[in-house]
Order: structure tokens, then C-alpha cells, then sequence
């Protein structure tokens, strides 16, 4: 009996063993045009094996890409494209450069700090007037998004006046959009039963603590 241990390594396992041997197969053939035949013959087949590969762009690029591969890039044939190089596949992609600036409140996210941050280069009286309105009904909105429970309008002002280094101050928090209203566009108004699932959890935990003191 024969054990996949004694075999050649697969180099693509998941065209098998049959479409690896065909490969090998067809780089033994002398006739140049009998070889460019057998190659066409494993695409189709390698395509019929996955199928998936069909909703890549350009698919049957990737399977001629893997047909050189799984020939180790020894396989004399006319392919449609370019033919690529080893060194270039197993090139290793460049380093992710990731963001090393913090957010001060994580709940706003890193756009609604920067764009805060920069109302000190808005000039016009009533272009900061919109800012410090759209801002803050927008910050109370993601706040709500993450905790649906309630939050005061105060809180939403001191935020403001610190994220935009004093530049937007909101003389009447109260004149913020309603927390129900604002709760009713995140789907979370009081008739969701989410909301009322985690608000009767809540309750009850809320409960438990106070019997405990």
C-alpha cells in the first residue's frame, strides 16, 4: 500500500493529487503543442474543481498562476498572460504601518475627535454654529449606540468644549435631540425588544446590588 508520506508534496492541496500528477505529467511531453494542449485540458479541469474561483476577477488568470506554481515555475507552455516569477510570488508583502495616536473617548470614534480638533480652523460664526449643533446631537448618538440606556445632555457639552480644545461650547445642552427620538433611529426605542430586554436585565442586576448593601 502506497501512504501520502511516500508521495510528493502537494503543493496546492486543494486541486488533489490527480490535477498535481497531470501537471507532472505534462511536463514530460516533448511536442511543445501537445504540451500547451494538456495545459489547457488542467485548467478546465482545475476550474471545474473550484468553482468559487469563478466570482474572482479574471479567475482564470489566478488558475494559470496556479498551474505554474504546482509545476514548481518549470512547465514550458504558451500561457494568455505573463507568466510569473517565483521571487515575485514569495515576496513578502510590506510591513502595516497601524496608528499609533489614541482617542480619547473611544465610543466616538477617531474621525468624530479629529473633525473636533480642527473647529479651531473654522472662522465663519455660523459655519461653527452647524459644527457644534451636528456634532453634539451626532456624539449623542453614538454614545447612545453603545450604551442605550439614557445620558445627560451636560455630559454630552463637556465633551464637546474638551475634544474641541474650547473651540465649541454649548450654551443650552438641553436644546439636543430627544434621547427617545435619537433611540427610536437606532432601532432602540422602548418598544424594541432588545431595549427592553437589556433594560429589564439591568433592573433586575441593579436589584440584586441593592439587596446585597
Amino acid at each position: 500500500m502506497e501512504y501520502n508520506t511516500t508521495r510528493g508534496k502537494l503543493i496546492l492541496p486543494e486541486y488533489g493529487r490527480n490535477v498535481q500528477n497531470m501537471i507532472a505529467h505534462a511536463m514530460e511531453i516533448a511536442d511543445r503543442t501537445e504540451r500547451n494542449r494538456a495545459a489547457q485540458a488542467i485548467i478546465e479541469v482545475m476550474g471545474q474543481l473550484n468553482p468559487h474561483l469563478r466570482d474572482v476577477d479574471d479567475y482564470r488568470h489566478k488558475l494559470w498562476t496556479h498551474l505554474f506554481v504546482m509545476s514548481d515555475f518549470k512547465l514550458e507552455v504558451d500561457s494568455p498572460y505573463e507568466i510569473p516569477k517565483q521571487e515575485v510570488l514569495n515576496e513578502k508583502p510590506d510591513r502595516l504601518v497601524y496608528p499609533k495616536s489614541s482617542i480619547r473617548y473611544g465610543h466616538y470614534g477617531k474621525y468624530t475627535q479629529t473633525i473636533l480638533e480642527e473647529s479651531k480652523n473654522t472662522e465663519d460664526p455660523a459655519e461653527k454654529e452647524y459644527l457644534k449643533t451636528s456634532m453634539a446631537n451626532f456624539m449623542k448618538k453614538q454614545y447612545l449606540s453603545h450604551n442605550n440606556d439614557a445620558v445627560e445632555n451636560n455630559v454630552i457639552a463637556d465633551h464637546l468644549k474638551e475634544l474641541s480644545k474650547g473651540e465649541l461650547v454649548l450654551e443650552n445642552p438641553d436644546d439636543l435631540v430627544n434621547t427617545n427620538t435619537l433611540l427610536r433611529t437606532l432601532g432602540l426605542g422602548a418598544n424594541n425588544k432588545k431595549f427592553v430586554k437589556t433594560n429589564n436585565f439591568k433592573q433586575k442586576q441593579k436589584k440584586k446590588f441593592q439587596k446585597k448593601q
